[in-house]
């Protein structure tokens, strides 16, 4: 008589087809992320969808045509729907795609999900209209929004055991959060002007004669566009150069799949640093073949290389 070895439990029926969902969601919606994540091993890809999912969910109410206090109840309604996730609440067969997918995800990671309350923050921010004096205030916004993101992705990617430094991780994680969500605002400019929203601290716009705004393809009269832009992109390549530490913490796909991410946008900021004026043309974006060839430098290892020898292997 034969005895059978049994494996890994297969991921129930209901639950993977939250996960094919999510993952949908992430292919049509975030075509930079989708990109990152591919690189993935399954388990670890399905979780990336399903924070993104719930995110995504996130943002679309704080950017949709909802008055402000009916979008405030419906974040609040998200929030109560993050605790039930957090208690492992959600039943497999519940009607909401993501809050299942979501939830499997806590289960197999050690996700902070407290990272997407923040994110919820942020986005009430958005929907009072807030703005931001300095860069410190900024930053507050840009943790809640991206930050925030960073580390809850650091539950999913995990650190190489023993790896010299791994108690900044998470640090480096949320740094290269902000770094990524500058050169959002850098690239969203003038649709955020366009939508009534200035994201730039206002001390940075007075000092470059930007105070008017951003409502035209051109700058303001007497405006040094160039000057802010290679500004806030010196302060952008800061973060990403701290953020970058975090590589060599990782595993080589999770490795992989942040230097993917953050290499398109470190070169997307490159191509706005060269060329201010085109962000207040339109939305400044890569090639496929550019996106592919970080991707290959990403399995390669060449960044978390790179980031070692900088940093006397990674020590913190």
């Amino acid at each position: 008589m034969t005895q059978e070895v049994e494996g890994p439990s297969p991921t129930p029926a209901p639950v993977t087809a939250a996960y094919r969902y999510c993952e949908a969601v992430t292919g049509q919606q975030a075509r930079n992320f989708a990109y990152g994540i591919r690189l993935l091993p399954t388990d670890k890809r399905r979780a990336m969808s399903a924070l993104y999912a719930f995110s995504r969910r996130v943002d679309d109410i704080g950017d949709g045509a909802l008055s402000a206090s009916a979008k405030e109840e419906r974040l609040e309604s998200t929030r109560e729907l993050l605790r039930r996730i957090a208690d492992g609440a959600v039943e497999q067969d519940d009607t909401d795609p993501v809050a299942v997918a979501l939830t499997d995800a806590a289960r197999r990671f050690p996700i902070p999900l407290g990272g997407l309350d923040e994110l919820i923050d942020g986005v009430l921010m958005d929907v009072r209209g807030e703005s931001y004096e300095t860069w410190d205030e900024l930053r507050v916004y840009c943790r809640c929004v991206a930050g925030a993101i960073g580390r809850l992705s650091l539950g999913v990617f995990g650190t190489v055991p023993g790896a010299p430094g791994a108690e900044r991780a998470a640090e480096y994680a949320d740094t290269l959060g902000l770094a990524l969500q500058l050169t959002n605002i850098l690239r969203d400019v003038r649709e955020d002007a366009a939508n009534g929203r200035t994201y730039l601290p206002s001390d940075d716009l007075a000092k470059f004669g930007c105070s008017a705004g951003f409502h035209g393809a051109t700058p303001p009269a007497g405006a040094d566009f160039t000057g802010l832009v290679h500004f806030e992109a010196r302060r952008a390549r800061a973060l990403f150069a701290e953020g970058y530490r975090l590589l060599p913490l990782l595993d080589r796909r999770s490795g992989a799949c942040v230097a993917a991410m953050a290499g398109i946008y470190r070169r997307l900021l490159e191509r706005i640093a060269r060329d201010p004026a085109a962000v207040l043309h339109g939305r400044v974006s890569l090639p496929g073949r550019e996106k592919a060839y970080v991707a290959v430098r990403g399995l390669a290892g060449v960044d978390a290389r790179t980031v070692n020898r900088r940093t006397g292997g990674g020590r913190g």
